[in-house]
Parts: structure tokens; C-alpha cells; sequence
């Protein structure tokens, strides 16, 4: 199983930025992949994505697994992902803890599910056909949530714990994401992040949020708030200085915003590391 190198504060790739990247070379460590956009035989994203991958290390990022549903997986979406991570060689490979497909119709959306025995069964035995098939850990992401089930018979948390017994499988831990659903539910984001193994967490995600009064929206379209730095913050405590990505989908602005986000993660990575080495 591959073992990740990144270190770090990552930004997403965007094809707003090809340019830039390519012009400037500036000296983000590492990016993160959608790979759903790279999924064609070719044409220009694949293009700009080898003339990046030339410079830097990458992750690849998806939400075309669809762990959560009850549909088997989609062995032509799995092939194609297994080709790319061959000819890109990411340092490592994540998806969601979510649904978006069921009787192969596709979602635009990243849709929740129940915490039950059942749905661990589901969601493992796919994680493990993955982890398998593509010769490595896949690592997952918390969601972001707007309603619970009634049904539900553990918390997220201990959903989590539970899976990660079943598989063997690593985090991708979005602080974003735990704030949002935190404060959606009204639970304490602070008692979420103490619960998570820290050594399972290969990575972290940054982004902004919506407020539309009666709930967050996780809308990855803003900078990241104070609430969510300072949660981020603590995180890091928790999990230590896991590569941490700026994530931002819509509205996306110049790359230099992006790099100034990054900047500041970095910042709290450096703090981290200059407290542990004098502790």
C-alpha cells in the first residue's frame, strides 16, 4: 500500500489556473485532482494536467465512487480511475463518504445516508473491492449534512471508527465539513475531532461556507471563515500536520487568492511544527 510523501499546504487544481500554474511555477507544494474531469481519452485537461504533474506531486479526489449506495460499483468508472492513477501516480487517492448514483443515474450532489450496521456492511465491502482492485488504502471524507435520520444508530464519528475497523482504509478529514454539520446539528465540532484516530488522518480539507440563516450550505465558494480556522487550528493538535488542501469549486477567483489562503494554513502547519520541536 502506497504511503503518501505530501507535506504541506495544497490548493486544488482549477482550470481557471493552468496558465498561471504553468507560467509561474509558483511554489505551492503540492495539488490536489477532481479526476472526474480527467475521466475523457484525451483532450486539453488531460494535456494541462501532464504539464503540472511534471512540476508537482498530486492527490486525486473524487465523487464518482458512490460508497454510500446500494448500487454495486460502476467497474467502467473504477477502470478508469485505476488508468489514470497508473499514468499520473498521485500520492494518494480519496473519495466521499456520500451516495451520488443509484440504478446508474448520476446526482449533482454528494447525498447522505443513515449510521447503521447496515450501511457499514454496504460501505465497507466497496471500500474493500476498491482498496483491492487499485492495490492501495483508499482514504475518505467526512461529509457535510443538512438533516439526520431517525434510524441512524451510532454517530458520525463512531460510523467512522466502525469503518475504518472493517477496512483498513485512512481520513480525509474536512474541517470545513465537520463546522458546517456541527453547527447544523448542534453538536460539539471540538468532541468530533478528539474522537477520529489521528493516525488515520492522511489529510485535510479547508474551504469556505454559506450562512443562509436557518442552516450552513458547504459551498467550497469563499474564503474560509474565522470559525473554521479556529476549529482547524485544534484539528492540528489532534492530527498533527497532515497535508492540508484549500478547496474552492465556485466562484473561484484569481490564484493568487487561493495561494493567500494557503499561506495561511501554512502558517498553522509551521506554528505546529515549531511547538512540537521545543515541547
Amino acid at each position: 500500500m502506497k504511503a503518501t510523501t505530501l507535506k504541506g499546504a495544497g490548493i486544488g487544481l482549477r482550470s481557471e489556473h493552468y496558465q498561471s500554474i504553468l507560467e509561474n511555477q509558483p511554489n505551492t507544494p503540492w495539488f490536489e485532482v477532481l479526476t472526474d474531469n480527467y475521466m475523457a481519452e484525451g483532450g486539453l485537461p488531460l494535456y494541462h494536467l501532464e504539464k503540472v504533474r511534471e512540476h508537482y506531486p498530486i492527490s486525486f479526489h473524487g465523487v464518482g465512487l458512490s460508497l454510500g449506495s446500494t448500487d454495486p460499483l460502476n467497474m467502467k468508472y473504477l477502470e478508469k480511475l485505476k488508468r489514470l492513477i497508473e499514468r499520473f501516480q498521485p500520492e494518494q487517492v480519496s473519495d466521499h463518504l456520500s451516495w451520488v448514483s443509484v440504478n446508474n443515474h448520476y446526482a449533482h450532489d454528494l447525498l447522505p445516508f443513515p449510521y447503521t450496521g447496515e450501511a457499514i456492511n454496504i460501505i465497507a465491502k466497496k471500500i474493500n473491492q476498491v482498496q483491492d482492485y487499485l492495490g492501495r488504502r483508499l482514504i475518505v471524507e467526512n461529509p457535510s449534512t443538512y438533516l439526520d435520520f431517525n434510524c441512524s444508530e451510532m454517530s458520525e464519528p463512531e460510523f467512522i471508527i466502525e469503518l475504518i475497523n472493517a477496512t483498513d482504509c485512512e481520513l480525509l478529514m474536512d474541517v470545513n465539513n465537520i463546522y458546517v454539520s456541527a453547527s447544523n446539528h448542534h453538536f460539539d465540532a471540538e468532541h468530533y475531532i478528539k474522537q477520529i484516530p489521528a493516525d488515520k488522518v492522511k489529510e485535510i480539507h479547508l474551504a469556505g461556507y454559506e450562512d443562509r440563516g436557518t442552516h450552513l450550505y458547504d459551498t467550497h465558494g469563499s474564503r474560509i471563515h474565522d470559525e473554521v480556522w479556529a476549529l482547524y487550528e485544534k484539528a492540528l493538535h489532534n492530527f498533527g500536520d497532515a497535508p492540508t488542501l484549500i478547496e474552492w469549486d465556485s466562484d473561484i477567483p484569481a490564484f493568487n487568492v487561493l495561494q493567500e489562503e494557503a499561506a495561511k494554513a501554512q502558517t498553522y502547519l509551521d506554528q505546529l511544527a515549531a511547538l512540537e520541536k521545543s515541547a
